[in-house]
């Protein structure tokens, strides 16, 4: 129990770390009066739509806590412990997005410094994002821990079911949050440079455009509140199903080998922490140097958890716990210290390697990318095929990787070996997370410097800074769906394991299996990678409703407030009508996604003919296409943004031209991939392992 409180500890000094980053964010300057007035109007817009998201969440999220609490054991703790999931989920959420939404115009007075300046605001605003997910994940996680570890049904263990719970909860808002906060930002991103940029040939975050602020809202809500529930639920889930397998195989509740994710998890938030103070970078506006500030943060936490891991091995006498637990675990006969470890490692290398070959598939500096904007001086068409093809091109190094990652794990330690790996992968989120989250405040800055008309030179350096942004926010998507697929891995394991012990416990003299022998497993393949297909239809059909709606909005005032489009003199567009727009069908669509994801699972497990063995087919069917597909949405998606970037910057023709129209055209297919339905297919995979985690009881039952 004691191994508890370090992981506890180092949960609450990665929050005292983002509270003394905020305080020294909000000393910091926050530019001229009209910069202040932008910003205020992008915070506003933005957590109005996270409270009435919330809101509208809020029912759900009581109806399952009761349905929790009628059917899993044990009664009420588990729906406490979703309630305490979803809460965690959704602080974390508010404080990512109150942070960022003060730091962009503080981000454009400070390059008005330095570019350094700007570079470590944005980053720090990050920073605070990334520390308040692993520490209120670890933080919720060891407190119920702490409270209900030792409660126990009949002589069992209950604390594997009321963490499923959390890890349920946390899931429940990362689907909403991610799909809500897509479609959002998407609808109104698109529909303003479709009717702004296209249309009317006027700048991106031109202030004449109505649908400016909604857009700058949309890049908070959809990357900073909902990737950062996305990898809340990554972090929480990991380290779950890393516990669960271990006690599954017959390791105590509190041994060494079932606190081990909590204890890797600890030393990662404070190699985390430390890895922040790497970053740092000259006058230089060449995208190389601003990655290689980046880069250098990164890799020095994931060296340093590389060696303090092993050291909180050896210090734990994981060796010793190894040979206690041979008898009562068979599978671990000849797993050594330095088998999780190199599992540890394995997930820990293919984090960074994702992140490194997302980086050479969408950043503008490499050929792909470059292609892609090649493409656009034929026109539209051949532009979207490019970058499609180069969308399919990249899965094929992210999947090597995590097969790569998979088979070392397994070899050396078994199912524990490759959840743990996940754990790896997850561990130096407080600092990747960072660079992601980065991405959204340095946008904001951008169009905040265009909208108050900021001299070139400022906007030069606000630029450099969002191209920057454009890369980590592919790289961290990357992350992000690496992780999810090694963490639905997990959970995975997990519950064919559970399903095997439960049938034990009820007497069913029955083997569980997921062999493709087994037509039923055959049938759960391919209605996972309907739902995968299913999901990315809904989520896209949603955003090019919801731009229309944007589009019609804007060419109305055009249409109808005189003197707007011309720029006259005190002359402005109505922002809150489209900001409203965007909300209103953000959180109409989210729903119907959301909903299925949560019920086909169950449904699955229960109907005759079907069962868990089906089940067990779905999740796979799931992970393999959604781990396929949301690679190629996210990578496409990135790709198609900075061709267009790239032609922005003077080549092919340079703005105006008909490779930038052509280039914008295709930006504006690639939004919604890259932000809205790929990264909402990491949850999808997550949830329905998770719950179908979670309700292995009721489906025992069924059988």
């Amino acid at each position: 129990m004691d191994l508890i409180y370090y992981a506890l500890i180092a949960g609450l000094i990665g929050l005292v770390f983002a509270v003394f980053l905020v305080t020294k964010l909000m000393k910091k300057d926050r530019g001229n009066q009209e910069v202040r007035e932008i910003s205020e109007l992008i915070e506003k817009g933005a957590m109005a739509f996270l409270v009435r998201e919330y809101k509208t969440l809020a029912a759900f999220v009581v109806i399952v806590a009761i349905i929790l609490g009628v059917l899993i054991e044990p009664k009420g703790l588990v729906a406490v412990a979703y309630l305490i999931g979803t809460c965690c989920s959704v602080l974390a959420g508010f404080i990512g997005m109150k942070i960022g939404t003060k730091s962009n115009c503080r981000t454009v007075a400070g390059v008005q410094k330095s570019l350094n300046e700007g570079l470590r605001v944005a980053f720090s605003s990050g920073a605070v994002m990334g520390l308040a997910v692993v520490s209120l994940a670890i933080i919720g996680l060891s407190v119920i821990y702490v409270i209900w570890g030792d409660h126990k049904t009949d002589g069992v263990s209950d604390i594997t079911s009321i963490l499923v719970g959390f890890g349920f909860g946390a899931s429940s808002i990362a689907l909403f949050a991610r799909v809500g906060g897509g479609i959002y930002t998407k609808a109104a991103d698109v529909g303003s440079d479709l009717v702004g940029k296209v249309e009317a040939g006027i700048p991106e975050d031109d202030p004449r455009n109505p649908g400016v602020i909604a857009d700058n809202v949309g890049d908070n809500v959809g990357d900073i509140a909902g990737m950062g529930a996305d990898l809340f639920e990554s972090y929480a889930g990991a380290i779950i199903a890393t516990m669960t397998v271990a006690i599954g195989a017959g390791i105590a509740f509190d041994g060494k080998l079932a606190m081990l994710p909590f204890i890797i998890a600890a030393v990662g938030i404070l190699c985390s922490i430390a890895g922040t103070f790497f970053v740092r970078v000259g006058e230089q506006l060449k995208i190389e140097a601003l990655l290689a500030a980046l880069r250098r943060g990164v890799y020095a936490a994931s060296i340093f958890v590389a060696g303090f891991s092993l050291l909180a091995m050896h210090l734990m006498g994981i060796d010793d716990e190894l040979k206690k637990v041979v008898v009562a675990a068979p599978d671990f006969i000849d797993v050594s210290m330095w088998d999780i470890w190199f599992s540890v490692i394995a997930g820990l290398v293919a984090g960074v390697l994702i992140g490194v070959s997302i980086e050479y598939y969408t950043a503008d500096i490499y050929k792909p990318t470059q292609r892609v904007a090649e493409a656009s001086e034929t026109g539209t068409g051949t532009l979207i095929i490019k970058g499609f093809s180069t969308g399919l091109m990249s899965t094929v190094i992210p999947v090597i990787l995590v097969v790569a990652a998979v088979l070392v794990a397994y070899e050396l330690a078994g199912l524990y070996g490759v959840a743990i790996t996940a754990v790896g992968m997850l561990s130096t989120l407080g600092i990747t997370l960072a660079t992601d989250a980065y991405g959204p405040v340095a946008d904001n800055a951008g169009g905040i410097a265009e909208q108050a008309g900021l001299p070139p030179e400022i906007r030069e350096k606000t630029d450099a800074l969002d191209s920057l942004g454009n890369t980590t926010a592919a790289t961290g998507k990357g992350f992000a769906i690496g992780s999810a697929a090694l963490t639905a891995l997990g959970l995975t394991a997990a519950f064919g394991q559970d399903i095997q012990n439960e049938m034990a416990a009820e007497g069913v003299n029955e083997t569980f299996s997921m062999s493709l022998m087994d037509p039923q497993v055959v049938m759960g393949v391919l209605i996972g990678g309907m739902m995968v297909c299913l999901f990315s239809a809904l989520t896209m059909d949603a955003v090019g409703k919801a731009a229309m709606g944007v589009v019609n909005e804007v060419r109305r005032q055009w249409r109808e407030i005189p003197g707007l489009l011309e720029g006259k003199p005190g002359v402005k567009p109505d922002y809150n009508t489209c900001v409203d727009m965007s909300t209103k069908a953000a959180l109409k669509s989210m729903m119907l996604p959301g909903i299925l994801a949560v019920l086909v699972p169950v449904i699955v497990g229960i109907v005759p003919f079907l069962g868990p063995e089906a089940l067990g087919g779905l999740l796979i069917g799931a992970i393999g296409t959604g781990f396929l597909l949301a690679v190629t949405m996210a990578n496409a998606g990135g790709s198609w943004d900075n061709a267009k970037k790239y032609i922005e910057q003077g080549h092919l023709g340079g703005k105006g031209s008909d490779a930038h129209k052509a280039a914008v055209n295709g930006d504006t297919v690639g939004d919604p991939f890259k932000d809205t339905s790929g990264p909402s297919l990491n949850i999808l995979i997550k949830l329905m392992s998770m719950i179908s985690l979670l309700f292995v009881p009721v489906f025992v039952d069924f059988m």
